[in-house]
């Protein structure tokens, strides 16, 4: 799957989203420099982009991501802390917001990774593109204020830390 990077403002927002009003397009805009300012590496942030799912492309055995964003913390030993803020067709042909921290896995069974914590919001009728991201961006931002330690996650879920594996 082609993804296009580069920085929020970079996003074809009215492309991806014609249907957008442009009140709509700013609140995008705010929400994910309330994200990108929250990070705390200091790079710019790379936000995905993928044109050719701005129409829903059916169902498919994977999740179709329209755009988002990974914020992915490696530490000594292989370990991994990831955020996640992304737009996605449901399987239904509905967008959705889908946030989650996952954690790399340290289970007698390698599942690769594990979400700790996940939201879903779908628009609908009554929540609009913008609010739904709007909120999932806010759950992100208060995760990247948590530590950073991936064993806190785990142990916050109930899995193993990386030292009893």
């Amino acid at each position: 799957m082609a993804m296009n990077r580069g920085a929020f403002d970079d996003v074809p927002l009215p492309t991806l989203f014609p249907f957008l009003s442009p009140a709509d397009v700013e609140s995008l805009r705010h929400a994910a420099r309330a994200v990108d300012a929250a990070r705390v590496d200091g790079d710019g942030a790379e936000w995905e982009w993928a044109l050719q799912h701005a129409v829903f492309p059916g169902t498919q055995p994977w999740t179709p991501i329209i755009f988002g964003l990974d914020v992915v913390e490696h530490a000594a030993g292989a370990d991994q802390l990831e955020f996640q803020l992304e737009v996605v067709w449901t399987d239904r042909g509905r967008l959705a917001v889908d946030a989650a921290v996952n954690v790399a896995c340290w289970c007698d069974t390698d599942h690769a990774t594990h979400d700790v914590d996940a939201l879903r919001l779908v628009v609908g009728e009554e929540n609009s593109l913008a609010g739904v991201f709007q909120t999932g961006a806010e759950r992100v931002i208060g995760w990247l204020t948590e530590s950073r330690d991936a064993d806190y996650w785990r142990a916050r879920a109930g899995l193993p830390a990386r030292q009893s594996c």
